[in-house]
């Protein structure tokens, strides 16, 4: 029996097989294989690849060197994706201006806290607020003869280093104790100054006024039996015990009746100061109640 193929068909699978053959030539250029062709190097490189051995299989050589390549494509793209993502986050750590941001931030929080998350600041710092009719104070002795001491009432700092108005020995403010008002800030030098001054001025305070207290460096060497009278007059519980360079941080007032509990002290003990020479500061905040009319 005789098989007849028609014109058109032989013609389509011979265009059929020269594509293939293109096909494969492309493969092969782009993809080398030891198959015994020449070696496309150099102009005038006249090299041949070794012929395969006997046994070898062409196909598992190419499929091998195509593998290869792909593995060598897939961890390149690999790194450049890992240092792709290094430099996304350095560029977003870092912000032009040189001003770092948060991880927290920079996962989708916002850089300003919330109003309703802010906490409400209390009057000269403290960590409580005060009820009505009381008034925020907070007392700070001297550390050593280096750092001054600070008085803050009502949230106003009436005596610091910033406002250049202290000195050494007893820093004293005194405040109306109706309205909060200040009324006058002082220093007594109590190591080589006249205790006189100091008698006077407490005893010129007038009733209902508000005194704040705070030492620094030395403020008992000369202080005597009067003066400490005088404090005890306006709620002192510790003056009778004060010592050189002991600290003492203290809030009475004229016409007070029993003993003041804004008070504290600390002894200047060369076995427990925690500086050389000198205790360590003290710090005192609470909430002074108003004078009632």
């Amino acid at each position: 029996m005789h098989i007849r193929v028609s014109p058109l068909t032989l013609e389509t699978l011979i265009k059929r097989s020269e594509s293939l053959q293109r096909m494969k030539k492309g493969v092969l250029a782009a993809f080398p294989c030891h198959t015994g062709h020449p070696v496309h190097g150099q102009p005038g490189d006249t090299r041949t690849e070794s012929p395969p051995a006997p046994g070898d299989i062409p196909a598992l050589t190419c499929s091998h060197h195509l593998l290869s390549h792909l593995a060598g494509v897939i961890r390149f793209l690999a790194l450049f994706a890992t240092l792709l993502g290094c430099w996304f986050i350095a560029q977003t750590y870092f912000e032009s201006s040189g001003r770092s941001i948060s991880l927290r931030s920079w996962l989708g929080a916002t850089g300003k806290p919330r109003s309703s998350q802010q906490l409400p600041q209390n009057k000269c710092g403290n960590q409580r607020s005060c009820p009505t009719k009381h008034f925020a104070f907070k007392i700070i002795s001297g550390a050593a003869n280096v750092v001054g001491p600070s008085i803050c009432f009502n949230d106003e700092v009436l005596m610091s280093n910033v406002k250049n108005n202290i000195g050494r020995g007893l820093n004293i403010a005194l405040v109306n104790g109706t309205s909060g008002k200040p009324l006058k800030t002082t220093s007594f030098d109590m190591y080589s100054g006249d205790v006189q001054q100091l008698e006077t001025f407490l005893q010129e305070i007038k009733d209902g006024t508000v005194i704040l207290v705070a030492t620094y460096d030395d403020a008992a060497t000369k202080m005597n039996g009067k003066t400490r009278k005088l404090f005890s007059e306006l709620g002192s519980s510790y003056v009778k015990h004060l010592g050189f360079r002991d600290n003492w941080v203290f809030l009475g007032a004229k016409g007070l009746q029993g003993k003041s509990p804004f008070e504290q002290h600390i002894k200047n003990d060369q076995k427990t100061n925690k500086y050389d020479g000198w205790p360590e500061l003290l710090e005192m905040e609470g909430c002074a109640p108003r004078k009632q009319d």
